[in-house]
């Protein structure tokens, strides 16, 4: 059992989560760069070296070749859209608690945690699954050398034209499969991190930076130890041509463990595992410092 910290107010919620939001987009976004186009690199022909060995040669290649730009490319599409995506994933997680208790000061379980973090997850996938798909076709444009889309706004104008709204929406099952039992595991991993790491006769919400930063980061590590499959199946889809899937995730993973075997569903796993830690660390310290200064500054909003 944990102790519960009080409902958020919605307001407060907004600030805070988009501020958590925005500090793991600037720690994170470089490797998430390495990690797509990691899962994305096309399969070499027989006899010749696949474009990139692994992790710290795509890095490398990238920034030999297009400079420390090159490792923030489409960052622009989730820095619009983490400041509603996080006020609408903590919202969503303080929701699904409430949800399920009878009385205000009811003290949930872990599963019931994890239910609520699920929660948020559905929440957020409504705003995750443009930015996903925008992102992940312009951090791979610059590897593939063409220049189709010359900013997030220009790549999103040429989806809805091709495709319509169903362009830009592309991958969103896949966007669900990946962050609703990964979200249930992020919050619940936080939340009993939070506890474990709280001393005895101690409150929660005064836990120290460093213990905050250490769940945070540990959090985002277990986030994405089950999110990593269903991400690898999306950033295949979601920059696949027109047509390519018919029937959707399951085309690509049969295509996936048939010309590669069951390994390609952790593709990039080393970039995602380095950038998870201090990514999510940043974001749980963003979070919980903005919601004290905002408790401050309106401690009635």
């Amino acid at each position: 059992m944990v102790e519960q910290p009080q409902p958020i107010s919605p307001v407060k919620n907004f600030f805070a989560g988009g501020f958590g939001g925005v500090c793991l987009v600037f720690v994170g976004h470089p490797l998430d760069t390495i990690k797509v186009r990691l899962q994305t690199q096309p399969k070499p022909q027989p006899g010749q070296p696949p474009l990139y060995s692994g992790t710290f040669d795509c890095f490398r290649k990238t920034l030999v070749g297009e400079g420390v730009r090159g490792l923030y490319r489409g960052m622009a599409a989730p820095i619009i859209g983490v400041t509603p995506m996080f006020a609408v994933c903590f919202f969503g997680f303080g929701l699904g608690k409430r949800l399920q208790q009878r009385k205000p000061d009811d003290v949930l379980t872990y599963p019931q945690l994890f239910a609520a973090g699920m929660l948020s997850g559905v929440f957020t996938t409504v705003i995750m699954a443009p930015g996903e798909r925008i992102k992940c076709l312009l951090q791979i444009q610059a590897a593939t050398g063409e220049t189709k889309y010359s900013g997030s706004l220009d790549c999103a104008k040429q989806l809805y034209r091709e495709a319509g709204i169903r362009g830009v929406y592309k991958g969103t099952v896949l966007t669900l499969m990946r962050d609703v039992p990964a979200s249930g595991m992020y919050f619940m991993t936080y939340e009993w991190l939070k506890n474990v790491l709280t001393p005895e006769g101690k409150s929660v919400s005064d836990l120290s930076a460093p213990r905050i930063l250490f769940a945070g980061g540990l959090a985002g590590i277990f986030n994405w130890a089950v999110a990593i499959p269903p991400d690898v199946l999306k950033s295949r889809f979601q920059t696949a041509p027109p047509g390519k899937y018919p029937n959707g995730f399951r085309d690509v993973l049969r295509e996936l463990i048939r010309e590669e075997g069951v390994a390609s569903l952790y593709k990039g796993f080393t970039a995602v595992m380095i950038r998870a830690f201090p990514a999510n660390a940043a974001c749980f310290l963003g979070f919980e410092v903005a919601m004290k200064f905002l408790n401050w500054i309106a401690p009635g909003l």
